[in-house]
């Protein structure tokens, strides 16, 4: 039985873009078992993840000490693995898995692939799932990446049509918001301006009366969903506490509207109609390209603000 490590830091968006990859090195060795390492805020996102055994921490970002690695060094050894694949691009990472004896190590190209037995070439210009699905190449795959996906627990499901009964979400059906947290130190506003929320808002309510509206607040709240409801008593707001109950809620949604952030990604992998409003990263690196179901507003001063009401509301009747 072969035994797989994947090395991926970064948040829960960027292991929900790299299931993928995943998803084809579980397709090529059907028998093999996956375990990832990940950073500690990033675990609980495997819990939408069918193809991974374990998943193991570690904090890329800290600044670990020389017994932090031996620590994961000694963690890697005790499982014997026969290949390992990394998308850290850190020198140190390559070199512990060198240490270890890892016979097949897959990285990207750079001043540590030495320590790499398959070294890809890193291209970011690309829809990161694209990126990073690069790497199974250096296992000799050369299959299309397939889309990003999710498989959604049978509980998390069983809360989310608990929940459309309780709030009374079926009839007409419902469409998730969700924008940032963080207001702007210049205008005391959040990155998506709340009198522009609130004219998408207007617009649907006018246009659709029977559409429930429902809020999924930012993971840090400071006072988005407040504002938000100021001017639309009524609201319906939902807190899901996992990404799987996220996910279930993002499912059955007739739409969402969102910035980016980790409801964005989600609801792509579910496969929900969904309007990002996006600042600077460029949306044909976090929007699946020739999807016309998953739409990326940006505009060339890459600036949430400037995205107006009405190029959402084209996008929400068209």
């Amino acid at each position: 039985m072969m035994r797989i490590l994947a090395l991926v830091p970064g948040g829960i968006s960027e292991q929900i873009l790299f299931f993928p990859t995943l998803a084809t090195l579980k397709a090529q060795y059907p028998q093999a078992v996956i375990d990832v390492i990940v950073e500690p805020r990033a675990k609980s996102a495997y819990r939408i993840c069918p193809h991974v055994n374990e998943v193991l921490a570690f904090d890329y970002r800290d600044r670990n000490g020389l017994a932090d690695f031996l620590n994961l060094l000694g963690i890697i050894r005790d499982r014997e693995y026969e290949a390992a694949v990394t998308s850290a691009r850190q020198w140190s990472i390559e070199v512990l898995l060198w240490l270890n004896g890892i016979p097949q190590r897959v990285g990207y190209q750079n001043s540590g692939s030495v320590f790499l037995s398959a070294a890809v070439p890193f291209k970011p210009d690309q829809y990161v799932p694209f990126l990073y699905h690069d790497l199974t190449q250096g296992f000799g795959i050369h299959t299309p990446c397939p889309p990003v996906a999710v498989t959604l627990p049978k509980a998390d499901i069983a809360w989310m049509e608990d929940t459309q009964k309780r709030l009374e979400l079926g009839g007409s059906g419902y469409v998730v918001l969700n924008g940032g947290a963080i207001r702007q130190a210049d205008t005391g506003d959040f990155p998506y301006p709340i009198a522009q929320w609130h004219q998408i808002m207007d617009d649907i309510r006018a246009k659709q009366p029977d559409l429930k509206i429902v809020l999924i607040p930012p993971a840090e709240d400071t006072g988005w969903v407040q504002a938000m409801q100021d001017s639309h008593p009524g609201l319906t707001v939902v807190r899901p506490d996992d990404v799987g109950k996220m996910a279930a809620l993002l499912a059955g949604a007739n739409l969402v509207i969102c910035t980016e952030g980790i409801p964005m990604h989600l609801a792509i992998a579910v496969g929900t109609y969904t309007i990002a409003i996006l600042g600077k990263t460029p949306a044909a690196q976090i929007i699946p390209p020739d999807q016309e179901k998953f739409i990326g507003l940006q505009v060339p001063s890459g600036k949430e603000a400037d995205v107006k009401p009405a190029m959402v509301l084209k996008r929400v009747w068209r």
